[in-house]
């Protein structure tokens, strides 16, 4: 699984970064997580606020930072 966190370095960026890496280890999964700073890259996946989620290069979620048990929601949605 590979997660993407887009953003341009703010604070939530960096909050959603941290929730991310959280939710994975609470998960058990296994996951590939990076930071992506290029604002071409971002505008490359349609997002318009940041931060974003991005998983195996689908955009789950933006604009804000979820919880930790959102995150996780998320991640198990992609393995059914």
């Amino acid at each position: 699984m590979k997660i993407e966190i887009l953003g341009t370095g703010c604070a939530k960026c960096k909050a959603l970064f941290e929730v991310t890496k959280e939710a994975v280890a609470q998960s058990g999964k296994f996951a590939q997580i990076e930071k992506v700073e290029d604002i071409q890259k971002i505008m490359g996946y349609g997002v318009m606020s940041t931060p974003a989620l991005v998983v195996d290069g689908v955009v789950k979620l933006s604009g804000r930072v979820p919880s930790a048990d959102e995150v996780k929601r998320v991640l198990l949605e992609e393995k059914k």
